[in-house]
Formats: structure tokens, C-alpha cells, sequence
């Protein structure tokens, strides 16, 4: 039995195998609700044959969008909208649907990436942005407000309530973003957070907002759906955020009852370089924090393509779950063509069965082309 199609239970929930669709922004919304185009995108990805599907990072409240064309979770507009969308999909998929609640703190108030290769938003677009320190991000970007208690308090508030509007739209999962230099990150590296009182200095006060967020979503999530969180191992900058750190806010999370730890890292630093060309460039980080907290389900991303090497990922116990993103919208039947190169059922939809491995001769031929063994 491959472990990689071997289910896994992530809190009161179980997956049927070890894939997950990790959260791909789409940059597609209307005043923070989700379009036609996330109804095709989501149901697509409920199709894939993954064990879970987390969609895009979703702002808690205007201000912390990425960008203008970002989903939002802080109305009644917008929760219909999921709920329609989740409806939707269970006609045709169990497979469970999370949602990424975020705030982008410094990084908020862009383009999408295909409009100014995502910079700031222009005047008639963009709005005041916070972070832990008043420091920009890059040196022609706006400045944010450093955040007071009040404004803390705000965030805090605004988290709770779009994770009781996630819970009243069907999700079956959250996932705290605490990664990729948005707010909660910028609290987290010694890089990004200037501050002199307690939630500055030292990593325990550094984890101090962060912490509290998340005890305060642990509290609002039922604990009869899944919990999970993805955070840094790495700031890719020297004076950054260290795997040592990410094992220490990993092992208190884990402590405070969060069902899984999704390690990634980057996105804090404008300047870094990041060898996101390399396969399992993050899985380090993942191992660390497996290590730090053995019985934790910890989560591996960053550049694994090839079912084989998803496999071995899990059988040398470097994580628990494998994460994909861009792999899965270059093949959204990645799921099933990995069960299917490891040995076990295929798990198409019926309506799709006639053209897997079992029934349509050019199978074989298909997936060749896809992986370039053999020219067209």
C-alpha cells in the first residue's frame, strides 16, 4: 500500500489519502466575493483526487486583502457566496474544502501579479495598510501603520468572525495564514518587527499577537471540523526567522490543539533569494518542525512535482501530508494519475472512468506525452 494513498487523519477529520491542494490565490473577486471563476476552480480542484483542498488566502477584513481582486470572508455577500459554492460541490464531491482566512498586513493594498507585476495599488484602489513596525516592504511601497492594541484587538476580532462566517458556509477546515510575509509574519521575524514592547525582541514576544490570533481562532473553530496552520521555516535573509524558531511556534500550536503545521517560507524579504527551482527546497522545514514535535500531522511544500517523490517524502518521515499548488493546475487529475503510477485505484469520477488507465488504451501514450519520456 502506497502511504501516500494511505488516509490520514487530520483532527476529527480523515482524508483518504495524503494530498492536499494547498491555498493559489486567483486574484479573481469583486469586492472581496467569489465569481463563476472559483465555482469552475474550486469544483475542478474537489475533482483531482487530492484528500483535501484549502482554497486561496482570504482577507478577514478589507484591509487585509493582498490585493483589490482578493476573496474577503467579512460579510453576508461573501459568505453566500462560498455557501453556494460548497453546495454546490457536495452534489458532486465529498472531498473536504478548507479556506485560508488571512491578513496581508504590509503586503496588502496591490495589483494581481498581471497587472504592474502586482505592485501598489493605484490611488482610486488602495487603502491604508498595518503591520507590526511602520517599515515598508520595498522602498517605493506605501508605509503601514504600525498596529496599537486597538488595532490588534480589531484583527483579532475580524479573524473570529470570518471563521464563524467559514463555519455557517460549510467549510470543512481552516487554515491560519501565518507565512509568505503577511501580517502575522511580520510579528514573527526579527526582519519585519522593530517593536520595543512586548510583542517585539524576543522569539516569545515575537509569537505573542501571532499566538493570540490563533488561540482566539481555536477557540471560534468547532473542534468538531480541522484546524491547521502554515507558517515560515526561513526568511531566506540572514537575521530572519530560523528553522529553530518555526520548531518552536510549530510545537505551541500544536499544544493549543491545531490539527495540522503546513511549512513553507519566504515572501518577508523583497530582497531574498529563494532556490525555488530546486525539488523539496522546503521540505528542511517540515523535517525540523516533525522533528521538534513528533506528533504533530505536519505538512511539506515547495517543489514536489512526481508522485514517487511525494511517496518517499512520507516514507522517510520528513512530513505527514504533502502540499501541492502549481502541479495541480498544470494536471488537475494529479491525484488520480499518481494513484494510478503507485499502484492503486484510480478513483475517477464514473463519468470520467472511461478515459483512465483501466479503459482508454491511449492512456499510456497521454501521460508519456505529459512527462516528456516520449515526443509527439
Amino acid at each position: 500500500m502506497s502511504l501516500l494513498f494511505t488516509p490520514r487523519a487530520v483532527g476529527p477529520l480523515t482524508l483518504k489519502n495524503r494530498i492536499v491542494v494547498a491555498p493559489m490565490c486567483m486574484y479573481s473577486a469583486v469586492e472581496g466575493v467569489p465569481q463563476p471563476w472559483h465555482a469552475q476552480h474550486i469544483g475542478r480542484l474537489a475533482l483531482s483526487g487530492a484528500g483535501l483542498v484549502v482554497i486561496e488566502a482570504t482577507g478577514v477584513e478589507p484591509a487585509g486583502r493582498i490585493s483589490w481582486a482578493d476573496t474577503g470572508l467579512w460579510n453576508d455577500e461573501q459568505e453566500a457566496a462560498f455557501a453556494r459554492i460548497i453546495r454546490d460541490i457536495r452534489t458532486y464531491s465529498d472531498t473536504p474544502i478548507g479556506i485560508q482566512l488571512a491578513h496581508a498586513g504590509r503586503k496588502a493594498s496591490t495589483n494581481p501579479p498581471w497587472i504592474d507585476r502586482g505592485g501598489p495599488a493605484p490611488a482610486d484602489k488602495a487603502w491604508e495598510t498595518f503591520s507590526a513596525s511602520a517599515q515598508a516592504f520595498k522602498a517605493d511601497w506605501h508605509t503601514p501603520t504600525a498596529l496599537d492594541q486597538a488595532g490588534m484587538d480589531r484583527v483579532v476580532e475580524a479573524f473570529v468572525d470570518s471563521a464563524q462566517r467559514a463555519d455557517r458556509a460549510g467549510f470543512d477546515l481552516v487554515e491560519l495564514h501565518a507565512a509568505h510575509g503577511y501580517l502575522l509574519t511580520q510579528f514573527l521575524s526579527p526582519l519585519s518587527n522593530e517593536r520595543t514592547d512586548e510583542f517585539g525582541g524576543s522569539l516569545e514576544n515575537r509569537m505573542r499577537f501571532p499566538l493570540r490570533v490563533a488561540q482566539a481562532l481555536r477557540d471560534a473553530w468547532p473542534r468538531t471540523k480541522a484546524l491547521g496552520v502554515r507558517f515560515n521555516g526561513s526568511d531566506w535573509t540572514e537575521g530572519g526567522i530560523t528553522p529553530d524558531e518555526a520548531a518552536a511556534f510549530g510545537h505551541a500550536l500544536d499544544a493549543m490543539g491545531y490539527d495540522y503545521l503546513h511549512l513553507t517560507s519566504g515572501g518577508n524579504v523583497a530582497t531574498a533569494r529563494i532556490p525555488g527551482d530546486q525539488p523539496n527546497y522546503q521540505v528542511a522545514f517540515a523535517e525540523a518542525v516533525k522533528a521538534a514535535t513528533p506528533e504533530a500531522n505536519v505538512m511539506a511544500v515547495g517543489m514536489i512535482v512526481t508522485p514517487q517523490q511525494a511517496e518517499d517524502l512520507l516514507v522517510q518521515g520528513k512530513a505527514d501530508l504533502i502540499a501541492l499548488a502549481r502541479a495541480v493546475l498544470d494536471d488537475p487529475n494529479w491525484g488520480h494519475h499518481a494513484a494510478v503510477a503507485l499502484g492503486q485505484p484510480e478513483g475517477l469520477p464514473v463519468q470520467y472512468e472511461r478515459a483512465g488507465a483501466a479503459h482508454w488504451p491511449g492512456y499510456a501514450t497521454a501521460r508519456a506525452l505529459a512527462d516528456g519520456s516520449v515526443a509527439a
